[in-house]
């Protein structure tokens, strides 16, 4: 295991709608593609574990996308959280049972390794915690998926911090690991409950 650097939190502004929009129709065809060699998949495993932040939120996975491909050579975490506009009660269900239309539109970006989606916390924001090869392709991703995001989020709530040199489910056995880099409460994971089983 190698030390992650500094984690790099990313904030808007993301890219202008252009570059954006050429960006999300690349990942839409290169996913098209994985599904057709039957490389992208919904592993089971994780389903229903809770995940602790260091700003004293949690959340349960409720579904993971992972592409089959070779181990990273640049492992990188990335921890993405957001607001949904005007989303209460019943509405984050039908938002849950609906996202996994939007797979698309991130599972084909280049360096995607998984992700594992969270639920709402308590104050009503979702969380992304993805593994990518690659820490600048992750960057690159947030950029594209920022402006997605700012269509149906309250703009100044999706941000995304980057922590190049772990993998994900190392973090998953460790989580002190993501302590201590400077990245924001929460994108800190603090605790898994119950921890994976090796």
């Amino acid at each position: 295991m190698t030390a992650p650097r500094t984690a790099q939190t990313i904030t808007r502004p993301f890219l202008e709608t252009g570059p954006a929009v050429r960006a999300v129709a690349g990942s839409v065809s290169a996913t098209a593609a994985l599904l057709a060699e039957r490389r992208l998949h919904q592993p089971t495993g994780r389903r229903g574990v809770h995940l602790r932040f260091a700003d004293g939120t949690g959340s349960r996975v409720y579904r993971e996308t992972a592409v089959d491909g070779e181990d990273p050579r640049e492992p990188a975490v990335l921890v993405v959280v957001f607001r949904l506009r005007a989303v209460r009660g019943r509405g984050h269900t039908l938002f849950r049972w609906e996202s996994e239309l939007n797979t698309p539109l991130f599972a084909g970006f280049p360096g995607f390794v998984s992700k594992l989606w969270l639920a709402h916390d308590d104050r009503d924001r979702y969380r992304g915690v993805y593994e990518w090869d690659g820490p600048e392709r992750a960057r690159d991703y947030v950029r594209a998926l920022g402006w997605v995001l700012s269509l149906v989020s309250e703009p100044a709530s999706v941000q995304a911090v980057v922590f190049a040199g772990l993998h994900r489910d190392e973090v998953l056995q460790e989580p002190d690991l993501l302590a201590g880099h400077g990245a924001p409460a929460w994108g800190v994971l603090t605790a898994v409950d119950p921890p994976p089983v090796t």
